[in-house]
């Protein structure tokens, strides 16, 4: 196993006006599953093509332990390609797909046999060696990918949007499988996704890029409660964050016809930039309604005229408008699913006041503690 280090490295395409990875400096412990998240277009895709070799670092150096791969071969590098789209050869069966590489390395019969059907035990494939992957489903055949990097127990693991193929279900099921096969094995894994849920809960730290600049690296849960800027604020959670544009006052920030309090220093950065116009953040889980005659005993409400309910089950989702600052603004709200409201309904929400963030209107910057 080994670290993977980006060293402000850089990806510029030919003819390209900026670079597809800006200087990215990253360091992927040795055993740890790091996510790369982001929206399409952002590089993450790219910096993984990267650390394997198969595209060009125009910039900076990648390292694999202490070695510098940057101008290595793909072969050179030990590592192993989760794909997308599987890669899996119809005409062989699933022993000869996870076996191919080490066959191909000269390896004897018996030592392929034995890993392969090692890791098919693991990945409970076992009953399926001798059929094609025509005869196998989605998540047998990523299973079957899988197995195929496995039995080469490569130094690193890299993972391109392994489950997009995959329904909803087999989505969930597979990647608790992939993150708890990881941990088993201990083998550093760059994994990427799109999709903000799977990243927060599948990697031990998780890497937002946008633009091809990292925004922030950090622990789910604490990129959940302390995001770096509006934009990853936005990204991380679902639904994403509350952040609507208000005013400082002297105690805090306008909050529809109140004030809500903030802390002082976030006060005080935002003044040191000379303006009174912030961001306020808010989730939806982090909102409370307040029955009509109880209002006075919450302090500081705010009116929200219900547009679309979203029924979950046991939880809803209400989508509305509401004045926070001086112009109206979508806001998102969870609710119990039993006392859900219903459309064209006002409810009055109050903010947990340790829940909230402050970010700068101006830079995007978190303000907040």
């Amino acid at each position: 196993m080994a670290s993977v280090t980006f060293h402000h490295a850089s990806c510029t395409y030919k003819d390209a006006e900026r670079p597809s990875v800006d200087a990215l400096d990253l360091e992927v412990a040795d055993g740890e599953f790091l996510v790369l998240v982001g929206p399409s277009g952002c590089g993450k895709t790219t910096s993984l093509r990267m650390v394997a070799g198969l595209e060009e670092v125009t910039g900076g150096s990648i390292s694999i332990g202490d070695r510098d791969v940057t101008f290595l071969e793909p072969k050179e590098r030990d590592i192993a390609m989760v794909f997308q789209n599987y890669g899996l050869y119809p005409n062989m069966t699933v022993a000869q797909n996870m076996g191919f590489a080490l066959k191909i390395a000269g390896a004897a019969k018996d030592v392929i046999r034995a890993k392969v059907e090692e890791t098919a035990r693991m990945l409970d494939l076992d009953a399926y060696l001798d059929r094609k992957p025509k005869a196998l489903s989605g998540g047998q055949r990523q299973r079957v990918a899988m197995g195929r990097a496995i039995v080469r127990e490569p130094r690193v693991f890299l993972m391109d949007e392994p489950l997009s193929n995959l329904d909803a279900k087999l989505r969930v099921q597979t990647r608790t499988q992939i993150a708890s096969l990881q941990r088993r094995l201990g083998i550093t894994t760059v994994y990427v996704t799109h999709d903000q849920v799977e990243a927060m809960t599948m990697g031990d730290r998780v890497a937002v890029l946008r633009d091809g600049v990292l925004q922030q690296v950090d622990a789910p849960r604490t990129m959940y409660d302390r995001p770096a800027n509006v934009f990853v604020a936005g990204f991380i959670g679902s639904p994403a964050m509350n952040l609507v544009a208000t005013e400082l006052t002297a105690d805090g920030v306008r909050f529809g016809d109140g004030v809500l309090p903030v802390a002082r220093e976030a006060r005080e950065r935002a003044t040191a930039e000379g303006t009174t116009e912030v961001t306020l953040g808010i989730r939806p889980e982090h909102l409370d309604v307040r029955a009509p005659d109880a209002l006075a005993d919450h302090g500081t409400t705010l009116p929200v005229v219900v547009d679309v309910v979203e029924e979950l089950g046991a939880d809803a989702y209400i989508y509305g408008t509401a004045r926070v600052g001086s112009e109206p603004a979508p806001v998102v709200v969870r609710v119990p699913g039993r006392t859900a409201p219903g459309k064209g309904e006002t409810v009055h929400v109050v903010a947990r006041p340790d829940e909230t963030h402050l970010f700068s209107t101006r830079t995007g910057a978190r303000l907040s503690d």
